[in-house]
C-alpha cells in the first residue's frame, strides 16, 4: 500500500460519533456544562509538524467559547496508559488570543491541567497557540520519524463529555514524509492532510505516525474494510521485512476473528515505529495501535521470539479493552480518574490472548509455547513480593505502579506482574473449561459471548466482575468467584499451575538454557541467573536484581553494584557461567569483586547449585492440551 488509502466512506461523521457513545452511563462532572462545540462548530487544530525531526511541533487551536469565565484543559488521564500521564511538560510558549488581541490566562492552582481565561463580550472563539516539545519525557521523535499522540497537542473545554465535543484537525508534514492513522481524511495535499470532523474521544483514540522512511502493508481485506501495517523506520533497511514474517502477520485478523467471533472496528491500522532511540511500547486504540520497537524488530527473528506478541496484544485490545471495558475504567472525559481494579481482565486476560494470537498466527511457533510458559511461570513464582502483595493491589494501584521503576522490583512487585500472572490465571481458566467440558468448550466460547454481537462499529460496552463470572458460568459451571478470589483478590503463595498437569506437562529445572530467557537476555543485554545463584546482571556487570533468599542475597549483593571480576577474572557472562559450573564441584564460595560508589570490596557467594533454568516436559500418556490451544483456529 502506498502513501495512504483511507476507507473514508465507512466514516460518515454523524455515524462515527454515534458509534463512539458508551453504554457506561457515566455522569459528566457538571451536568449543566454544555459543550460549546458541535459537528457544525468544532474545535479546530492545525498541527505544524515540519520540525518534528528535531523534536518540536506547533499547535494552533481555535476553541468555541462564550463570554465570561472559561476553562480549557489539557488531557490528564490517558486511555490505555491507565494513569494521569498527560505530559504537561510537553507544553511551552502558550499564547491565548481573541480576535487578534492577547488574553491573560492562568493555570489552576489545584488542578494544574486546567487553564482559565476571561472571555470578552462579542467573542465566540479563542485561539490557543503553543509549542509541543516531543521528547520530554521519553523520546517521541527522531531525525526521521515521529509519533503523534493527539492528547499531547491539544486542549478542550472543561467539564464536558468527550463524545459530545467535536474537532477538525489538519497536520502539515515535513517534505517527503508519509503518515499512518485510522482517522478519516477529508482532503490531502502535497504535505498537508485535512481530517474529517470527528468526536474528541474518537480523535484522541486515533494516533498518527509520520516519517521519512515508511512502508504500508495491507494485512487483510474483507467486507469492505482492511487491516494495515503502517511501519516507519529510522533507516530504510529496517523496512526490508522477510516475506515469512509478513505472511505470519497476515494471519492476525483471521485468527482474531476466529478467537472472538466478532469485529468492532471498521478499519484497523497497526502503527509501528522501528527505532533504537524510542523506547519499547505498545498502546491500544479501538481502530489502531501505537507500537514502538527496536530498529531490527522485524528483521531479527530473536525479537519476534522475545516480543512477537507486541502487535497481537494491542490488536486484541480492540475487542478486550476498547469494545469491552471495565465499568469504572470508562470515563466521560480525560480529566476524571480511571478506576483500574479490573485490569486483571483488561490487561491480564489480554496478555494471554495476545500471546495466544502470536502463536496461532505463526509469528512464534505453536510448539514453543511450553518453553515460553515455563519462563513466565518461573518469573512469577520467584517474585518474593507475592508473599505480601496480591494481584488486586497491583491493578487497583496501577496508576502508581506504572510510574515507578528502579531496584528491588521483585520485593515490591510492579504493573508488569498483573500482565504476566494474568496470563497464568487465564490459561488456568481455559484449561479448566476444557477439562470439565471434556474438550467441547474453551475460553474461545467465553470470548464469543463476551464480545457479542458479531459486528458493530467502534462502540464501548462495559462489564463488572459479576458479568465476567456469569459469562464463564454460561460456558462452564464452576465456582469462578472463588477461583478469582484465590488468585486475584487474595495473597497467592504460588501462581496458578494446575494447568500444567491438566495440559499434560510438568515443570522441571536443569542447566539447559530456557530458549525465551536466553533470547530475552541477548536482545536486552543482560544475563538472567535469577533461579540459581540469584542474580540478574547487565552485560556491563551492573547488578539489576537480586532474588530474596538466594545465595547472592545471603552474600549481601544488591542492585546497582558493579561486578568487576569473578574468581579473579574480569567479569563477562561467560566468566560468570564458568565460575558457577566450577563451584558445583568445589567447596569454596565464588568470589566477586564489586565496585559501589567508588568503593571496591570482595564478596563471597556460597553457591554450588549450578546453572538452573525452567522448562516444561511432557507427561507420558497424557493429552497435549497446549498444542490444541495454540494451534491455528482461523475462520474457514
Amino acid at each position: 500500500m502506498q502513501l495512504r488509502t483511507f476507507v473514508s466512506a465507512l466514516f460518515a461523521v454523524a455515524g462515527a460519533c454515534a458509534l463512539l457513545s458508551s453504554s457506561a452511563g457515566a455522569q459528566v462532572p457538571n451536568a449543566n456544562a454544555a459543550s460549546y462545540t458541535s459537528s457544525g462548530n468544532p474545535e479546530t487544530l492545525v498541527l505544524d509538524a515540519r520540525q518534528a525531526g528535531r523534536g518540536l511541533m506547533y499547535s494552533h487551536m481555535t476553541i468555541p467559547v462564550k463570554p465570561g469565565a472559561f476553562t480549557f484543559v489539557y488531557p490528564k488521564w490517558i486511555p490505555g496508559e491507565h494513569s494521569p500521564s498527560g505530559p504537561l511538560e510537553d507544553i511551552s510558549q502558550m499564547r491565548v488570543t481573541a480576535n487578534g488581541s492577547p488574553l491573560h490566562w492562568a493555570r489552576g492552582q489545584v488542578d494544574l491541567y486546567a487553564f482559565h481565561v476571561d472571555v470578552p463580550q462579542g467573542v465566540s472563539h479563542i485561539d490557543v497557540d503553543f509549542t509541543v516539545i516531543l521528547n520530554a519525557p521519553g523520546a517521541m521523535s527522531t531525525k526521521n520519524l515521529a509519533i503523534v499522540n493527539w492528547n499531547r497537542v491539544l486542549f478542550y473545554q472543561n467539564d464536558t463529555n468527550s463524545k459530545d465535543d467535536f474537532i477538525k484537525a489538519s497536520v502539515i508534514l515535513p517534505q517527503g514524509w508519509g503518515y499512518g492513522t485510522a482517522l478519516p481524511v477529508a482532503e490531502q495535499g502535497a504535505n498537508r492532510i485535512d481530517f474529517d470532523t470527528v468526536a474528541l474521544n474518537f480523535f484522541i483514540d486515533s494516533p498518527m505516525d509520520i516519517g521519512r522512511y515508511y512502508r504500508h502493508v495491507v494485512l487483510w481485506k474483507g467486507d469492505g474494510t482492511e487491516q494495515v501495517l503502517d511501519a516507519f523506520a529510522d533507516a530504510p533497511q529496517d523496512l526490508d521485512f522477510p516475506a515469512s514474517i509478513v505472511d505470519a502477520y497476515k494471519n492476525m485478523t483471521p485468527e482474531a476473528l476466529a478467537l472472538y467471533g466478532s469485529r468492532h472496528w471498521n478499519v484497523y491500522h497497526s502503527l509501528l515505529t522501528l527505532s533504537n532511540a524510542i523506547g519499547f511500547e505498545g498502546i491500544e486504540h479501538h481502530q489502531s495501535s501505537d507500537n514502538r520497537a527496536p530498529a531490527n524488530f522485524m528483521t531479527n527473528p530473536k525479537w519476534q521470539l522475545v516480543a512477537g506478541d507486541l502487535l497481537t496484544h494491542e490488536f486484541s485490545h480492540s475487542w478486550n479493552g476498547k469494545y469491552r471495558r471495565p465499568f469504572d475504567l470508562w470515563q466521560p472525559n480525560f480529566q476524571m480518574p480511571e478506576h483500574t481494579e479490573l485490569l486483571w481482565v483488561y490487561e491480564g486476560m489480554n496478555q494471554y490472548l495476545g500471546d495466544l494470537l502470536s502463536f496461532r498466527t505463526g509469528i512464534r511457533k505453536p510448539s514453543e509455547y511450553p518453553e515460553y510458559l515455563a519462563s513466565i511461570y518461573a518469573r512469577m513464582a520467584e517474585e518474593t513480593g507475592r508473599a505480601t502483595t496480591p494481584l488486586i493491589d497491583l491493578t487497583t494501584g496501577a496508576p502508581y505502579y506504572y510510574s515507578f521503576g528502579g531496584p528491588w522490583g521483585s520485593l515490591r512487585r510492579g504493573a508488569g506482574d498483573f500482565y504476566t500472572e494474568g496470563e497464568l490465571v487465564w490459561l488456568d481458566v481455559d484449561t479448566i473449561i476444557r477439562e470439565l467440558s471434556h474438550g467441547r468448550k474453551s475460553l474461545d466460547d467465553f470470548l464469543h459471548l463476551y464480545s457479542a454481537p458479531a459486528l458493530t462499529g467502534p462502540i464501548t460496552k462495559t462489564y463488572t466482575r459479576e458479568d465476567i463470572e456469569h459469562l464463564l458460568n454460561e460456558v462452564q459451571p464452576y465456582d469462578w468467584h472463588a477461583f478469582f478470589q484465590r488468585y486475584v483478590y487474595s495473597i497467592a503463595p504460588e501462581p496458578p499451575h494446575g494447568d500444567f498437569a491438566r495440559a499434560g506437562f510438568r515443570l522441571v529445572w536443569n542447566d539447559k538454557p530456557n530458549e525465551f530467557i536466553e533470547a530475552g537476555s541477548a536482545m536486552r543485554h543482560y544475563d538472567d541467573e535469577s533461579y540459581g545463584i540469584g542474580l540478574m546482571i547487565t552485560d556491563k556487570g551492573v547488578i539489576a536484581n537480586v532474588r530474596e533468599g538466594s545465595a547472592a542475597w545471603n552474600a549481601e549483593l544488591g542492585p546497582q553494584m558493579t561486578v568487576l571480576a569473578v574468581d579473579g577474572q574480569r567479569y563477562s557472562s561467560d566468566v560468570l557461567h564458568y565460575a558457577i559450573r566450577q563451584a558445583q564441584h568445589a567447596k569454596a564460595p565464588i568470589s566477586f569483586v564489586i565496585e559501589q560508589n567508588g568503593w571496591v570490596s570482595t564478596y563471597r557467594v556460597n553457591y554450588h547449585g549450578g546453572l538452573r533454568y525452567p522448562h516444561l516436559e511432557r507427561i507420558p500418556g497424557t493429552q497435549n492440551m497446549l498444542a490444541k490451544i495454540m494451534a491455528p483456529h482461523r475462520a474457514r
